[in-house]
Formats: structure tokens, C-alpha cells, sequence
């Protein structure tokens, strides 16, 4: 029962920022979470930590060790990446509008509201309050809109909506206190940009500033003749100072009355004196405006832009989907072109520049573009709309998902990554279902089709209709893959077809309500069906006898699901209970009622709190584990129970997500935001400008936001639309409003302490490798259940005492070797001598791996998977060598 969360699939982004680390490792935002892609492993990975909203913007650390990132309510996480743990919490008064590290890691420049702020970054060291304001720069009249530090982090630049740009001196130094201004520009800041010298990297000569209507400024600064350094005592040359004192107890004293000023400074926290002041000062020289460039993509925005200060060149994107990469400061065009009709909403270097970031959050679209191969590196596209439906392939590896969008998606689990995507059908997918050959997949739709999938080809090989336009909600397949039967929505009919023929083979009439589930029974024939006309029926398909059985409820049935084993069968009613059948005798067995367990959170319009609600408390998916000994149930609520079947009580409540900006997660209600009219917060008093000509009011009727009620400003509510459980049983995924969320066992949980004595060591499995005892070796390592050693207690038998040990282990032991062979075949090399170990096993422990399959499942599910996955790469290179070989062997022969 130990899982904990994995990953999520479905919306790669959905707005805000985009961050490359490492060169390689592109983090954005997922709603409330963060989801990091490693661009040359094409693996993706969701932290587990989350916010109380969504996030919008992230900011990492130049080392690439901490992750600052600010949601909508302007509460910070700041994360440790490599552990994917919090490490600290602030918030900000007001909204957060641009965020950046430092180069030299120590410092955050924060813009809230018209304020910048300069923080001292905190490290791994445990503090009460850890975040330490170093400056507050209030020389804005608007929002402060963009960010940039000097390669020597002494300098912020910063744009702001008030069309100006300012830079600031972080250190508090005489006649150094109003910052330079940047004038010129007619449309809000967009981005700000320090230009070095290429002869000194930390020497600031250039800086460019981008507006919304298109136009980039470029501007040059000239140091003086007197070069304006900061000596060893803080004075500046130039200045209006004492001559240079002569004799030694001058110079003593001088630097002693310096010390003190300085040890002052520090105690007030005026700035960052820590380090001995050096560099130049962008002080004594002359800032001049020396060219105006203009993107020319009126009446398009810019909307995203970033530079690149090693490589001098500046990417732009735009409201109406083009961006160009563009050469400084000669302002030359390399390459202009359109991913999309939609606004980019980010647009980013990574460390070395080869490659280019975009994000479209409308389409929730995140692509990385190699721009001198004009190559993609990555394209992921998630859906839409919600996710529908979903299922896991015979092997666990796959998993399909179908969404409103009219999209079916298949993903790698392992990696998070989807590789095809089948965009036939016209209408929302409802129902999706996987063939035991593993390559075939099914999906069914509102636009009155059922489709087979070819996973070897990529197409649509069949698709199955009816005389007459039906809606299809749900969809079931027998275990020889030779029937196919589908539900509907309008007609309340069964539909059954021939897989190879295509052909309409019966249609099953008797339910009076749409026929929202279906499931064959593993073991026979028979086709279970649920309708919302209270029944649930048994169907003989191949015999032709209709209807043979009919369970009664007293409510509508929402779903049904049979147990592996085919002797139990689950349905979840209006009421939210859930009822257990015996199909076989037709009795009822027991009932969970769970209506209490679901219970959780109230909708925006509710004016009673979650615990007093009586609405949509009820399941609309049911799944039994590989085993059958648990059930998971989902339906319209925030939680996801786990119910024990044999004693019919609540093992596990797991709680989808903390985002406030969904409907229905908040529990309480507070009064001092109700009044007559409703809600406060459904009272639209935003004065503020809209985006892009897109008003608040018609965001819901242009699709903006996800599906939600128009009463609630298009706010999706949360809800569980489909469950799956691997037939590994090691995982299992959720089809949810934030997305598709993957759990799997928590494999830091390794110790079990069971059947030990004081004799069961550590010490004492070694001392048995030693003496040359592999037997008693292995059996003392699974009675200690620790992994590290059990692996290498296989590892040490030798090739001809395999038959040996392997007969001599107890059968309750067996479920944990064969977890074992199945991690040491994903990473072991020793491929021949693990399945000499598999086999072995079978001879001496065959029949009773036959008589306690049903336990034995999921440990044998998952050494399936990954014995399936080595067979494919094999398959692929010794397919590819196989011509070679034979051309070698035939020249050897001729010479």
C-alpha cells in the first residue's frame, strides 16, 4: 500500500516560465508542480512537492542546485533539485512579476508589485528565517516587469510598466544613489539585457531593452579616461577625496576608520560587504542610446524574449506565434519563422545557445528547437481538455490516454514521454482499452466510432459503426481479442463486433439508461454491463442468449468492474456505496459505504462547507488491484480511496492535488467572503487592462481555461474521470482535471522485519559469501528483506549451483527473488545468467507458481515487462547486424 507519487502525464505546460539548468535539463511549470526534462536522456519527471496555486514563474540557481518558484497567491518554494525536497517557504505582498538568481549564486532579485527586492539566497543550513532582505529599490511608478544581473552581480537592470528601465547599484556607495534611467520607449518593458565585452567577461558595455509593440533599444556605455575603479579602501578615483596620506600611521589609521565604517554597513545590513569591493563602476562614464531596432510584426505583441550574452544574439516571440533569432548589435535576422497561431509565452537560451526553448500555453505545447540543424530536440503536447479515459498495455510499459481534446495519446511510462499521438476521431474520446497482443489498441468515441490502433504502424487499421449515428462511452473486449463491444450514450445499447471481419455481429437491447461500463469476464465469456436504469446485467455474447443475469440497485450505477479472478464483481451506485457481487450464484456479498470517505472540498458557489455538502458524493470509477485484494475508487472529489476488499474497510486516502485554483479543493467555508449576491470572488470588480483583447468574461466561451462552469469564471472543478492499475501492480495512474497522475510503490521502504532472529545480519550474510555457503547466504538476505543484499547474494552463486540453491528456497520467499531478478534484469548486465535463474525457478517451484498465481501476479507481471523490453532491443540489433554477419561469414568462407 505504499505509493507515493510518480509522475504526471498529459499537459507538459500550461504557462509561465521555462528555465534551462546543466544545459540539458529544461524545468516549467505544471499547474501547482514542477516538471523537469532531461533533453538527452527524453526523460520527464514532475517534483512531488507543490504550491496552492499555479505557478508562474521559476527561477534557478546557477549551479543548478535550487529551484525558486512563485505561484499566483505570491507564495515561494524553494526547492533542492537533486533531492526534490523544500527546503524553505516565504510570500510576497504582492505579485510576483519576474525573478532571477544572481551569477555567483548568493543573491534573488525579486520584482513584486513596483518594489524590487534583493534577497540573500539561503543554502543547506537549517534557519528560523532564512531569507535576508539586502535592498529595496522603490524607484518604479508601475510594476517592475523584467530582470537582469551583471556578470559580476554588482549591477541589476530592471524594466518596468511604466516604460522605463533603471539600473541599480547593489552596494551602498557615496554619490552612487539614484540609478541611471532608460527612456524611449512607448510600450511596456518586456525584456532588459545586459552586453559584455568580449575582451573582459565581466565588463558591462552594452544593454538592451525590449518593449511590447516590438522595438529593441540598444545603449553603450563609455568609461571616463580615469577609468573609475574602486580602490583597496572603498574610495572611488575621481572623487572629490583627501590627497593620499604620507606617512604609515596615516595610512594605518585611515584603513582602520574604513574597517569600522564597513563592519557598520554589515551590521545594519545595508549590503553585501562580505566580499572586498572590486570591479568597475558604471559611474563616470556616459550611457548613450545608439541604435533603434524594430521587430516589424505589428499589430502582433512581443510576448517572450531572452539573450544570449556569450553568443550576442536575442530570440523573441510573438502573440501571433512566430519568433526570431537575431544577431547583435548589427540587428541581423537569422531565422524568423511560425510554430503556431498562438502566443509564445516563453522563450529561452540554454547555457551554451544551440538551443531554443518555446512555450505555448494555450495549446499547452513545450518544444526545443536546435536552430543552426534547424532540427527539433523535443516536442511534447499535452491534452487540451480533460483526460477522459485511460489504460495500461499488457506489459505496464505503455499507457494510453483519450481526452475531450479528440485525442488519443500513448506514453512511455518509464520516461513520461508520449510518442504518437491519433487525432482521427471528431469528437471526445470516452473510453480506451488495450488487446493482450500488446500492439493493438482500442478507443471509442462520441463522434460514433470505435477505432483499432496499430502500435507497430502508427494507423488506424479498423474502425468499427452502427447502421446509425451512436455516441460510445464505454468499451470492452474479450480475452481471445476476437469480440468487441461498446456501450452508448443516446440509444442505451450494446453494439458487438468481429476484431478480424469489422463486422456488426449482435446488438444487446435491455437497459433503459446510457451504458456507462462494460468488462468481459477474465476467466469466461460473459460481458457485465452498467446502466443508470439501476441494473447491471450479465450477457452471454458468443451463445447468443442475451441477458442471463440481472442485479438490481436502488440507485443508478456509475461503473463496474470484475475481480481478476472472475468470482467477484464491483459496481459503484449514485449513493456512494459500493456493492460486491457473486456473478456466479448471483448474490450479493457485502457493501462499502464510502459516501463519508469522499467527502472533501466545496465548490466556489456552495454556501455551506465541504463537510456539510450532500452533492457529488458518489464513485464514477472502480479498479481492482492485479491481485484482488484491494480496490481503488475515484469519483467527483479531491480524494482517491483504497478499500480492502476481504475486510471491506478504508486502507488509504490519497489526496490529488493541493491547487487552490481548482474548484472543490478548499474544505472550509469563510463567511467573510459570502454576501447577498454570492461568492465574493465571483464579483468581477478587475479594473485591470485585459490580454491580448481577450476579456475576462468570454475566457470560458473562447476555450481558454480548462472546462468548467460559467458561474465560477471557467475554474475547472477537480475530479477522478478514470482509474487504472498496472498488471504489474507496482503502479497505477489517475485520470484527473490537473492531468494524468502516476503512483507507484515508494522502493526507499526495503526493510520488512520478518521471520528474524539475533542470528539474521548483515555480518552473517557475508560471513556465508565468505565461507562459500551461497545457499544459506541467499535465504538469510530475504529473511532481512533488503535489497542491496539479496542481489548480491544472487549474484554470487555460481552458473552450475543455480538448480541447487534454487530448489532449496522456501516458496514464501519466492515473490521477493522474483522482484529481485526483475530490478537486477533492468540494470544488470549478467542477461544470460538472471534467465538461467528464472529458469531454474519454474523447474523446482512450477506447480506451486501455477497453484498461487493470484499472488504471485504482480512480481511475475513486473519480471514480464522487463524481459519484453530486453527482447525488443535485442530483436533490433541483432535484426540490424544479421545482414552484416552474413556478409562476413560468406567472405571469410570465399578467401
Amino acid at each position: 500500500m505504499n505509493f507515493r507519487f510518480q509522475n504526471l502525464l498529459g499537459a507538459p505546460y500550461r504557462g509561465g516560465n521555462a528555465v534551462v539548468v546543466n544545459n540539458t535539463l529544461l524545468i516549467s511549470a505544471v499547474g501547482n508542480r514542477i516538471s523537469v526534462t532531461d533533453l538527452l536522456k527524453s526523460q520527464t519527471q514532475t517534483l512531488p512537492c507543490q504550491t496552492s496555486a499555479n505557478i508562474h514563474r521559476i527561477a534557478a540557481s546557477p549551479d543548478g542546485l535550487f529551484l525558486f518558484a512563485v505561484d499566483d497567491n505570491n507564495r515561494c518554494l524553494f526547492i533542492n533539485l537533486h533531492h526534490r525536497a523544500i527546503l524553505h517557504r516565504i510570500s510576497f505582498k504582492k505579485s510576483v512579476y519576474a525573478v532571477k538568481f544572481s551569477p555567483n549564486g548568493s543573491f534573488i532579485a525579486v520584482a513584486t508589485g513596483k518594489l524590487l527586492q534583493i534577497w540573500r539566497s539561503p543554502g543547506f543550513k537549517k534557519e528560523f528565517f532564512p531569507f535576508e532582505l539586502v535592498r529595496t529599490f522603490a524607484d518604479f511608478n508601475d510594476k517592475v516587469t523584467a530582470l537582469d544581473w551583471s556578470p559580476d552581480s554588482d549591477y541589476v537592470l530592471a524594466g518596468s510598466k511604466d516604460l522605463t528601465t533603471r539600473v541599480f547599484f547593489l552596494k551602498k556607495l557615496k554619490n552612487f544613489t539614484k540609478p541611471f534611467l532608460f527612456l524611449g520607449h512607448r510600450d511596456i518593458i518586456v525584456g532588459v539585457f545586459f552586453g559584455i565585452e568580449k575582451k573582459n567577461e565581466n565588463k558591462v558595455s552594452r544593454v538592451y531593452t525590449l518593449s511590447r509593440d516590438g522595438a529593441i533599444f540598444s545603449w553603450s556605455f563609455s568609461y571616463s579616461d580615469t577609468d573609475d575603479k574602486i580602490d583597496e579602501l572603498g574610495g572611488e578615483k575621481g572623487d572629490s577625496a583627501p590627497p593620499s596620506p604620507g606617512t604609515p600611521e596615516q595610512k594605518s589609521n585611515l584603513k582602520d576608520n574604513h574597517n569600522e565604517k564597513k563592519r557598520k554597513n554589515l551590521d545594519s545590513g545595508d549590503g553585501n560587504f562580505e566580499e572586498e569591493e572590486s570591479g568597475y563602476l558604471l559611474k563616470g562614464g556616459k550611457w548613450e542610446l545608439i541604435k533603434k531596432d524594430y521587430f516589424m510584426q505589428a499589430p502582433a505583441k512581443m510576448t517572450a524574449c531572452d539573450y544570449h550574452r556569450g553568443l550576442d544574439m536575442v530570440v523573441v516571440g510573438f502573440s501571433n506565434g512566430v519568433f526570431g533569432l537575431y544577431q547583435m548589435p548589427d540587428f541581423v535576422c537569422i531565422h524568423l519563422m511560425s510554430i503556431s497561431r498562438e502566443k509564445i509565452t516563453t522563450a529561452v537560451f540554454n547555457d551554451l545557445g544551440n538551443w531554443l526553448t518555446f512555450g505555448c500555453a494555450k495549446l499547452g505545447q513545450l518544444l526545443v528547437w536546435e536552430w543552426k540543424s534547424e532540427s527539433y530536440i523535443l516536442k511534447q503536447q499535452g491534452h487540451y481538455f480533460d483526460v477522459n479515459c485511460l489504460a495500461y498495455s499488457p506489459d505496464s510499459q505503455l499507457l494510453a490516454t483519450g481526452a475531450d481534446d479528440n485525442k488519443v495519446k500513448v506514453w512511455t511510462v518509464s520516461s513520461g514521454f508520449c510518442f504518437v499521438t491519433f487525432s482521427e476521431h471528431t469528437n471526445a474520446i470516452t473510453a480506451l482499452h488495450f488487446m493482450a497482443s500488446n500492439h493493438c489498441l482500442l478507443s471509442a468515441s462520441l463522434d460514433g466510432t470505435v477505432r483499432a490502433w496499430d502500435l507497430f504502424r502508427y494507423r488506424n487499421f479498423r474502425t468499427f459503426t452502427t447502421p446509425s449515428s451512436k455516441q460510445f462511452v464505454s468499451l470492452a473486449s474479450d480475452q481471445s481479442g476476437e469480440v468487441i463491444c461498446a456501450g452508448t450514450l443516446d440509444s442505451f445499447e450494446v453494439f458487438v463486433w468481429s476484431m478480424k471481419t469489422g463486422r456488426l455481429l449482435d446488438v444487446l437491447s435491455g437497459h433503459e439508461g446510457p451504458v456507462h461500463g462494460l468488462m468481459f469476464s477474465p476467466t469466461n465469456a460473459i460481458l457485465a454491463s452498467s446502466s443508470w436504469d439501476k441494473t447491471v446485467r450479465l450477457w452471454d455474447v458468443f451463445e447468443g442468449k442475451g441477458a442471463v443475469e440481472t442485479f438490481p440497485h436502488i440507485h443508478d450505477v456509475l461503473a463496474v468492474v470484475y475481480r481478476p479472478d472472475g468470482k467477484q464483481l464491483a459496481c459503484s451506485t449514485l449513493d456512494g456505496q459500493i456493492h460486491f457481487w457473486d456473478p456466479i450464484e448471483g448474490l450479493l456479498m457485502y457493501s462499502i459505504e464510502g459516501r463519508r470517505d469522499i467527502a472533501g472540498g466545496r465548490l466556489m458557489t456552495d454556501r455551506r462547507s465541504a463537510a456539510n455538502s450532500s452533492s457529488g458524493k458518489c464513485f464514477t470509477t472502480l479498479f481492482y488491484s492485479a491481485d484482488g485484494s484491494y480496490i481503488l475508487a475515484g469519483g467527483s472529489s479531491k480524494y482517491i480511496c483504497m478499500y480492502d476488499v476481504a475486510d471491506q474497510v478504508l486502507l488509504r486516502r490519497f489526496q490529488i492535488t493541493q491547487n487552490l485554483s481548482l474548484d472543490g479543493v478548499l474544505d472550509f467555508l469563510n463567511s467573510k467572503n459570502m454576501t447577498e449576491a454570492g461568492p465574493l470572488d465571483l464579483i468581477d470588480d478587475d479594473n485591470s487592462d485585459t490580454e491580448e483583447g481577450v476579456g475576462k468574461q468570454t475566457r470560458a466561451k473562447l476555450a481558454y481555461d480548462l472546462p468548467g462552469s460559467m458561474l465560477n469564471r471557467g475554474r475547472p472543478v477537480i475530479r477522478t474521470k478514470c482509474l487504472r492499475i498496472a498488471p504489474t501492480g507496482r503502479s497505477w495512474a489517475a485520470a484527473t482535471t490537473e492531468g494524468v497522475l502516476v503512483y507507484s510503490i515508494d522502493e526507499s521502504f526495503i526493510f520488512d522485519p520478518t521471520d528474524l532472529d539475533i542470528d539474521v545480519t548483515p555480518e552473517a550474510v557475508d560471513a556465508a559469501l565468505r565461507e562459500d555457503q551461497p545457499n544459506r547466504a541467499l535465504i538469510l538476505s530475504l529473511r532481512l528483506n533488503e535489497d542491496a543484499l539479496i542481489k548480491k547474494c544472487i549474484i554470487a552463486v555460481s552458473p552450475p549451483d543455480i538448480p541447487a540453491v534454487a530448489s532449496s528456497i522456501p516458496f514464501k520467499y519466492l515473490q521477493r527473488l522474483i522482484e529481485g531478478f526483475a530490478d537486477l534484469l533492468e540494470n544488470c548486465p549478467h542477461l544470460e545468467f538472471i534467465l538461467r535463474w528464472c529458469q531454474e525457478l519454474c523447474k523446482a517451484h512450477g506447480h506451486s507458481i501455477q497453484q498461487n498465481s493470484r499472488n504471485l501476479l504482480p512480481a511475475l507481471k513486473s519480471l514480464q515487462k522487463v524481459i519484453t523490453r530486453l527482447h525488443q532491443d535485442l530483436a533490433e540489433t541483432c535484426s540490424s547486424n544479421e545482414y552484416l554477419l552474413r556478409y562476413l561469414c560468406s567472405t571469410s568462407t570465399n578467401t
